[in-house]
């Protein structure tokens, strides 16, 4: 007899809310009532609000049940859930959830789909295909298709892909470095850690194949600690790629040697700036270094470096299989492909949305994410992480479009979208800005390290209606310094929120007794 395939995601915002207490259950239903089944522990498809997500596989389609809980279990397998029964939980065939079916999948694809640590699943799902199809058309090959892609960083700069591989690539040195940066402290992002946890496998292709096309043969992935899942995943993933001959001297008889080495971050948000981050691998206090020199020139140790985000490297498997124009074809004007957006916050349905640019945030809060959770109106959005600005309601049509961005004074970071009702003190929000650099600053430079303090002073004084008018221009004098003078964007983008809210939402400063 043939045992039915459940899937229940091992991913960490599913066994948040009990998906390992579901899959227990299901492994005792089963036994009990002597049915043979197969317990696979998937990644998760991205629809977070669904969590726990079991599917069953039932003559070749996968049946979707959401928000099981342990309690429902015992019910489920009584109403033929292994036959894909009708129950309360039950949502149809999991291809045709409606939330899944309108994204433009590129880089997440496998997300959900595959058993993340099994090499035979990655395998039939076009796993190191692309590796090997590098090594078939060479380094010059893989160069170009991620130039002619149009890929940006999906950090934070968005600086073209293929500039800063082709810069490492040709800059001559003994020893060349691939440093992935999963340091993904930013409010309302998950997608690094959900493709992660979902597909490990092709974050390590991914990695191959930039050390490939640039002459490197070591990599580093920086982990933040905040991910003790992520981390076990991670370990087991590389072991596996390892034993199997895709990682290490001579891969698959390519003469081509690469290893990976995982590193725990200590929870420091500063280490998600690219040379912070180099110092921390390299065994030293998280600090910013002087800029130049580059990384793409010297970087860890010294030696050229590329360092990507996560979704960066990931999403070049494809642009390798599929080739460069194609993913140039999606997006809009320079902000080319997809981006795995993030919904948080105050949101019916929140989850990794992976989209090409040019949708709108309205179309992604209420097409995707069904508004508010509370039912009531828009006031805000933050997009691109504390450090990004609060855009108002009046600019939700706003396509997702670097360029655009910029030209209201935002940024779209890592795609992280944290969305705020009517009811939110917006002052108190960007008093929040000041205080999170104050907590979370180096050091090394003064408009950051004191700025930042002498901010929340400023906005507290303003909260309080002292001198409102006089603190007012104060605070935009303080933000011109920060921006201006600052050493990273830890300090040169705090003022993009507080200037949006002096912009957008002045009126939250108003308190009684004041004096404007």
């Amino acid at each position: 007899m043939t045992a039915t395939k459940v899937y229940v995601p091992r991913e960490t915002s599913a066994v948040s809310v009990g998906a390992d207490e579901v899959a227990v259950a299901i492994a005792r239903e089963a036994k009990q009532s002597g049915t043979s089944i197969e317990l696979i522990r998937n990644g998760s498809w991205g629809a977070t609000w669904l969590e726990p997500l079991v599917e069953v596989e039932v003559d070749g389609a996968r049946i979707a049940y959401g928000n099981v809980s342990e309690e429902d279990v015992p019910a489920m397998f009584a109403a033929g859930l292994l036959e894909g029964g009708e129950h309360k939980r039950r949502l149809g065939p999991i291809m045709e959830v409606g939330y899944l079916i309108r994204q433009d999948r590129w880089t997440c694809w496998r997300c959900g789909l595959i058993d993340p640590l099994s090499l035979q699943d990655f395998r039939l799902h076009q796993g190191f295909n692309a590796l090997e199809k590098a090594f078939a058309e060479g380094p010059d090959a893989v160069l170009d298709s991620v130039t002619e892609s149009g890929l940006r960083g999906r950090g934070g700069a968005g600086f073209p892909t293929g500039i800063k591989w082709r810069t490492v690539a040709e800059t001559d040195a003994d020893q060349k470095y691939i440093a992935c940066n999963a340091d993904e402290g930013d409010s309302g992002t998950f997608s690094d850690r959900m493709l992660m946890e979902g597909d490990p496998l092709g974050l390590i292709e991914s990695m191959a194949i930039a050390g490939y096309a640039v002459g490197a043969s070591k990599g580093y992935i920086y982990l933040r600690s905040e991910y003790p899942l992520t981390y076990a995943i991670l370990t087991r993933a590389l072991e596996t790629a390892r034993d199997s001959g895709w990682l290490g001297d001579n891969i698959q008889g390519s003469g081509f040697d690469f290893d990976i080495e995982l590193h725990l971050g200590a929870g420091s948000y500063v280490c998600g700036e690219e040379t912070a981050m180099l110092e921390s691998l390299e065994g030293k206090k998280g600090i910013v270094r002087y800029k130049p020199p580059l990384p793409a020139h010297e970087g860890l140790f010294g030696k050229p470096t590329v360092v990507n985000n996560v979704i960066t490297l990931a999403s070049v498997p494809n642009i390798v299989n599929l080739g460069g124009e194609r993913y140039a074809g999606m997006g809009v004007n320079r902000s080319k492909g997809t981006l795995a957006f993030q919904l948080a916050g105050n949101i019916k349905r929140g989850g990794l949305v992976e989209k090409s640019f040019g949708v709108t945030l309205r179309e992604l809060i209420d097409d995707w994410g069904g508004g508010t959770a509370s039912g009531r109106p828009v006031k805000a959005v933050q997009v691109g992480g504390p450090l990004g600005a609060y855009i108002p309601a009046a600019q939700l049509d706003t396509p997702l479009d670097y360029e655009a961005f910029v030209d209201i004074g935002a940024m779209i970071g890592h795609g992280g979208i944290v969305v705020f009702d009517d009811t939110a003190d917006m002052a108190q929000q960007a008093r929040f800005a000041m205080e999170f650099c104050a907590i979370e600053s180096c050091g090394k430079c003064t408009p950051c390290r004191i700025g930042s303090t002498r901010g929340v002073e400023v906005i507290d004084r303003m909260i309080a209606g002292e001198k409102r008018e006089e603190n007012y221009d104060l605070l935009v004098e303080l933000c011109d310094t920060m921006e201006d003078a600052s050493l990273c964007a830890m300090g040169g983008m705090t003022p993009y929120p507080v200037r949006s809210v002096l912009k957008h939402f002045a009126e939250d400063f108003a308190s009684s007794g004041g004096d404007r």
